[in-house]
């Protein structure tokens, strides 16, 4: 809280503002816009306009080198003198942004409804992320020209970090033209250059991997979620952009598009094309991005079932590509070789998440109403039995009672977190049903501590082992077990997921859940072994632990065939060759 005292001449212009915080360590302090200097202390903040290459530098036709005219920002509106002398020293169709979040002030000058010059784009929003989406459209409208910050010092004493953060940004932009640099023709070499968003994903080390081993340049962009559109990281993009010259980019799951639209309206100005390959279900991500459809994004998804949905979004280049494995890492090994582990080996043995405290987790956070929990494992369960592959669409089409308090949940947020946690109790509850029948066997299972309460009430024959990491633990467990079993996640009900390929690259044996994309990836009956049914697995199992040449043959057959075409390496060569044919040239 603050009084704000404007100070004002005989004919009623102001002169200077007084600012007296109410609450704080600064409760009482007077702080003075301008002070004794006057108008000349705002004025001064136009010094830069003299530097060569700034505003007042036209613009040269034909010559490619000349400094390109410079599109002036100030930081704070001040009492209006900075913005007349800006109108009146700069070319008559420059335009000017002011940025400016004190609507305090604002009001009592009156200087938005002073200055209406179409030439000025004023910006006001609380959040400076916010202000910096504006100001990036607003310079991307006026030819994408260099800006330059122009910042009021009152106004860095007011708030320093909130105007200190569109400062770097703008002089970010005005020491990286990369407008005028940056476009250029895109997989003209042979060898192509991508540039890998990347954060704590296990699945991008992986493909970085695959581009190393083909011998593709490649440079990895990390970020952290917080910072999707953030200053820094659009500022380290524009970086990558200049001194290494990809030919695209390729993400995760979108990671790195903001909601904004900020990154594919920059890519679309550059000319720079975005891969986002899809491999969790993009239905739980996609649609709160549905007003960022562009030419210069292609999306991959590891699910088919995808594709006619993203292409009724709007998305015109929309492509299947299934997950991979590394045979590098996932591969027999020797006597020598191997690590030793609590119940192994083992004659069968399940890999993966209960579920149980995710779903638990994704209710606490997000206290949902009570119209939604009632009955919330029938509806997945519903859900889970159904032919639909959407669960937003079933719970749309197929759920009448759901329906009402779904769409009445304040957000797309908050719709989002309830299809997740439907999606993992529907996981949850198929994955129990289908575990269940490997009790006979004496399973390990290796995950978390929900596998205790699931199966609380089951003979201990069971072992339950502590979760494993995916790069050092897990391809040295999957050829310790005679059966590596696999029941997959409900999220998607036509694919594959990632162990029907690691497990026979390690050399192993997997009886998995069938689904219909598989038999255009291994041969079944030959290469893998799946159940259609739940009833199904214990007679499979019996079958296949009396059996075990016929495990060795059905695994080799396997590893061969992943080895031929399911590798990390295959996978980022059909996305190189499906960018270039879309955008080279």
């Amino acid at each position: 809280m603050r009084n704000v005292i404007i100070h004002r001449a005989e004919d009623d212009s102001p002169i200077d503002v007084e600012l007296v915080p109410q609450k704080g360590a600064a409760a009482g302090r007077r702080l003075f816009m301008l002070g004794p200097a006057g108008a000349e202390r705002e004025l001064a903040v136009l010094a830069p306009l003299a530097a060569p290459g700034t505003a007042s530098t036209p613009d040269t036709p034909g010559k490619p080198d000349a400094p390109r005219r410079k599109l002036p920002v100030l930081l704070g509106s001040g009492l209006g003198h900075a913005i007349e002398a800006l109108l009146q020293r700069t070319d008559a169709d420059l335009p000017i942004a002011i940025v400016d979040k004190e609507e305090d002030i604002l009001r009592q000058t009156g200087l938005r409804e002073r200055f209406t010059s179409p030439r000025l784009h004023w910006i006001h929003a609380a959040d400076s992320n916010a202000a910096l989406t504006a100001l990036t459209r607003w310079q991307e409208k006026h030819g994408g020209a260099p800006l330059l910050p122009l910042p009021h010092p009152f106004y860095l004493r007011l708030d320093r970090e909130w105007y200190q953060n569109v400062r770097t940004h703008a002089e970010a932009s005005s020491r990286f033209d990369f407008w005028g640099k940056a476009v250029q023709p895109r997989f003209a070499d042979a060898n192509p250059r991508l540039l890998l968003i990347t954060s704590k994903y296990f699945l991008m080390g992986e493909v970085a991997a695959a581009c190393a081993r083909l011998g593709v340049s490649h440079r990895l962009l990390t970020i952290d979620d917080k910072e999707v559109g953030k200053t820094d990281f659009v500022e380290g993009l524009l970086k990558e952009v200049l001194t290494f010259r990809p030919d695209c980019i390729l993400t995760l799951n979108h990671l790195g598009v903001d909601r904004e639209g900020v990154l594919i309206e920059l890519l679309e100005r550059l000319q720079l094309p975005l891969a986002s390959w899809f491999v969790d279900n993009p239905q739980l991500i996609i649609h709160m991005y549905k007003r960022l459809v562009s030419p210069w994004t292609s999306l991959f998804t590891w699910d088919a079932d995808n594709i006619p949905e993203l292409r009724a979004q709007g998305y015109t280049h929309v492509h299947y590509l299934p997950l991979g494995t590394n045979p590098e890492r996932f591969r027999p090994r020797s006597a020598r070789e191997r690590l030793s582990f609590r119940f192994f080996p083992a004659k069968i043995s399940f890999v993966g998440n209960s579920m149980l405290y995710k779903v638990a987790q994704k209710m606490r956070k997000n206290a949902f109403p009570r119209e939604l929990l009632v009955g919330y494992r029938e509806t997945a369960a519903r859900f889970s039995a159904s032919a639909e592959r959407s669960i937003r669409r079933f719970l749309l089409e197929g759920s009448p009672g759901v329906r009402a308090a779904y769409d009445a949940l304040p957000s797309d947020d908050a719709r989002l977190e309830y299809e997740a946690m439907l999606t993992w109790e529907a996981t949850r509850q198929y994955r129990a049903a289908c575990v269940e029948q490997t009790l006979p066997f004496a399973p390990v299972l290796v995950g978390d501590q929900g596998w205790k309460h699931i199966f609380k009430s089951e003979a201990p024959t069971w072992r339950l082992h502590p979760e494993v990491t995916y790069y050092d633990e897990l391809p040295q467990i999957y050829p310790l077990s005679e059966i590596n079993f696999n029941c997959t996640s409900q999220q998607m009900k036509g694919a594959v997921n990632q162990r029907v390929f690691d497990v026979p690259a390690a050399g192993a044996f997997v009886l998995t859940d069938w689904r219909e994309q598989m038999d255009e990836l291994l041969e079944p009956g030959k290469e893998v072994i799946a159940y259609k049914d739940p009833g199904e697995i214990r007679e499979l199992v019996a079958y296949y632990l009396a059996h075990p040449r016929e495990r060795r043959r059905v695994a080799e057959a396997g590893r061969r065939r992943v080895l031929a075409d399911h590798t990390w390496e295959q996978r980022l060569a059909a996305v190189i060759r499906t960018m270039k044919a879309t955008y080279g040239g």
